[in-house]
């Protein structure tokens, strides 16, 4: 999968309500077939897209997003 397919996840997966990184990065890790145990690497990826996204303004986020669990993204 490539970066554009991951940050169409992405931006599908967040919403337009705050969601948590971590909820995030499990639905589109699932959506692809990304086993979670197995897939640390592609999950960093998600998350690492995640962070472009919101540079590059296309989501809002809140808290530390290195820290999925305590930090919350959506569209804007």
């Amino acid at each position: 999968m490539n970066s554009t397919e991951f940050d169409e996840a992405i931006l599908a997966a967040a919403g337009e309500h705050w969601r948590k990184v971590a909820m995030v990065v499990g639905r589109v890790a699932d959506a692809h077939g990304v086993p979670i145990k197995e897939g640390e690497v592609r999950l960093r990826l998600i998350a690492e897209r995640i962070e472009a996204l919101v540079q590059d303004g296309r989501l809002e986020a809140q808290g530390d997003l290195k820290l999925w669990r305590h930090s919350e993204v959506r569209r804007p």
